[in-house]
C-alpha cells in the first residue's frame, strides 16, 4: 500500500517519459494533475541529474488547462505575474499568492461549516442534500483540497463517505415521516 504522507516520486528518463516509482509503471501529465487533485503531494525529479522539476511540471499542468480553455486565471493576473519577475515584487507576490489561497480554503471552510446543524435552515426539508450539493460543489472548485496551506488534503475513505450518506439518508427518512404525520 503507498504510503501517502510522502511525496508520490515520479522519475523523469532521457527519453523524457515519466515513472511513478510506487507502481512501476509510466504516467502522463493528466495522470499526475489527477493524483494532485486527490490530494497527493508529487515530487518529479531527473533520473539522470536528480534535478527536482516539479515546479515546471505543474506549471506545463497549468497551462496545458488553460490553453484548452479551462481558464482559471484571469489575463491580467497573468499580466501582473509576468511583469512581478522583473520587479521588486518578486518577493512579496508568492507570499501574496499563498495567503491568498489559505483565505479561499478558509472562506469555503467556513461557508460548509455554516451549512451545518448549527444553522436554523438545517431544519427545511431537503437542506441536507442542498448541502451535500455544495461541499462537491466546493471540492470541485477547489480540486479536493481545503484544508491548510502546503498540505495536502485528506482524502476520506469509501467507509466514511457511505456511514456520512447513511446518516443523511436517515435524518430525512425521519423527517419525512414527520411530514407524513
Amino acid at each position: 500500500m503507498a504510503d501517502t504522507a510522502k511525496p508520490l516520486l515520479i522519475k523523469r528518463y532521457a527519453s523524457r517519459r515519466l515513472y511513478n516509482t510506487e507502481t512501476s509503471d509510466y504516467v502522463t501529465l493528466e495522470d499526475i494533475a489527477s493524483f494532485i487533485r486527490e490530494g497527493r503531494e508529487v515530487q518529479i525529479v531527473d533520473l539522470k541529474s536528480g534535478d527536482d522539476l516539479t515546479r515546471q511540471y505543474l506549471l506545463q499542468i497549468i497551462a496545458e488547462h488553460e490553453s484548452r480553455g479551462e481558464s482559471v486565471l484571469p489575463v491580467d493576473v497573468l499580466t501582473d505575474l509576468v511583469r512581478s519577475y522583473t520587479s521588486q515584487a518578486a518577493s512579496v507576490v508568492p507570499e501574496f499568492l499563498a495567503a491568498s489561497f489559505e483565505m479561499l480554503r478558509e472562506g469555503q471552510s467556513k461557508a460548509l461549516e455554516s451549512m451545518g446543524k448549527a444553522n436554523p435552515m438545517a431544519a427545511m426539508p431537503g437542506f441536507d442534500a442542498m448541502r451535500v450539493q455544495q461541499e462537491a460543489f466546493f471540492k470541485a472548485m477547489t480540486g479536493g483540497l481545503t484544508n491548510t496551506l502546503g498540505g495536502a488534503a485528506k482524502p476520506s475513505s469509501p467507509d466514511d463517505n457511505l456511514e456520512t450518506i447513511k446518516q443523511q439518508l436517515a435524518e430525512l427518512q425521519a423527517k419525512l415521516n414527520k411530514m407524513g404525520k
